[in-house]
């Protein structure tokens, strides 16, 4: 619901000021202009949401359901990079370090989140895992060099507040959670690392080939830990690793990665946020986890702030003789 609402109230684009490789910033509506892009973001974050739920279906160790997510998508992110006219080849030899990096903040953000959902509730994981909605966020303004602009500012607040509502009503802190909880933290950070290297590189590659070069990394960084730490790699039923690879990985990330490339990460970030709230659905739909008023309002108050983040704004540009 509300990744619907926010699609269909949200489709004018603000004019936000990015960093580019330029000397100066220039908007993103005259440097990137993608029509679907927000649309995109939406349901990828949507796709993204299932995530944890299949993670605990799958028949297999946390880390191990991390690499089949990442090699089960590899042929399918490969065939659809050749369709869709961006074949995967092999860029410059900076850019293969930063996709590198990429993979390796990506891997392990899986490893630890993969852990955290099997330690505490899909709320808490999802909530505390998107940490990364607002460091990205706030990398995003970092880039800008100036402070966010009132609407930007009510966002902000509207978001967090959501983000407060779900957290105080569908998750439950407690001494039994604290290990997972801090895993899922830890990964949200990793998760912003991850992030902030992708927004990097499609400056200069397109979405496909830079996810199938970081998937393909990442799986290789993710099978030897796994095999280290002894875990089942085999699962005896491939349906929900397949889905895992082929929502979260396939679908979730391409579209994000598509839409890291035409929209600020202030955007981006909030756009994740609306993860929780349908995580929080599908914890008390799955497992009977709680659900309560408080999670709808949190849940909308997220959906409003996407709304009121996307609403054209006036004198948001920084002129060309105040650039840093």
């Amino acid at each position: 619901m509300n990744c619907f609402v926010a699609a269909q109230l949200a489709r004018t684009p603000g004019e936000f000021v990015i960093a580019s490789k330029a000397k100066h910033p220039v908007s993103l509506s005259e440097a990137k202009p993608h029509r679907f892009a927000f649309t995109a973001l939406l349901v990828g974050s949507c796709s993204l949401a299932v995530g944890p739920w299949l993670v605990r279906l799958a028949e297999v160790g946390p880390v191990a359901a991390g690499f089949w997510r990442l090699s089960l998508a590899l042929p399918f992110l490969w065939l659809l990079a050749r369709t869709l006219g961006q074949p995967v080849h092999w860029p410059r030899r900076g850019l293969i370090i930063l996709i590198a990096f990429a993979a390796l903040f990506f891997a392990a953000d899986l490893a630890a989140w993969h852990t955290g959902i099997h330690m505490t509730k899909l709320a808490n994981a999802t909530l505390f895992g998107n940490i990364s909605s607002f460091a990205f966020a706030a990398w995003g303004l970092w880039l800008a060099r100036r402070l966010p602009s009132p609407v930007q500012a009510a966002a902000l607040l509207l978001a967090a507040a959501g983000a407060a509502m779900l957290m105080g009503s569908s998750a439950e802190l407690s001494a039994r959670h604290l290990h997972g909880d801090l895993l899922a933290m830890g990964a949200g950070l990793l998760y912003t690392g991850y992030l902030i290297a992708v927004e990097r590189g499609r400056g200069d590659l397109a979405a496909l080939p830079l996810l199938f070069l970081a998937s393909l990394f990442g799986a290789a960084m993710l099978l030897p830990f796994s095999l280290l730490l002894g875990e089942q790699i085999l699962p005896g039923n491939w349906t929900p690793v397949l889905l895992l690879a082929l929502g979260s990985q396939v679908l979730g990330q391409g579209l994000l990665v598509y839409a890291i490339g035409a929209l600020p990460p202030l955007v981006v970030g909030l756009a994740l946020l609306t993860q929780p709230a349908i995580a929080a659905f599908i914890g008390w739909f799955a497992y009977r986890e709680s659900l309560s008023p408080l999670d709808w309002i949190g849940a909308v108050a997220v959906g409003l702030a996407l709304v009121l983040v996307r609403l054209p704004e006036r004198g948001l540009r920084t002129p060309q003789g105040e650039a840093n």
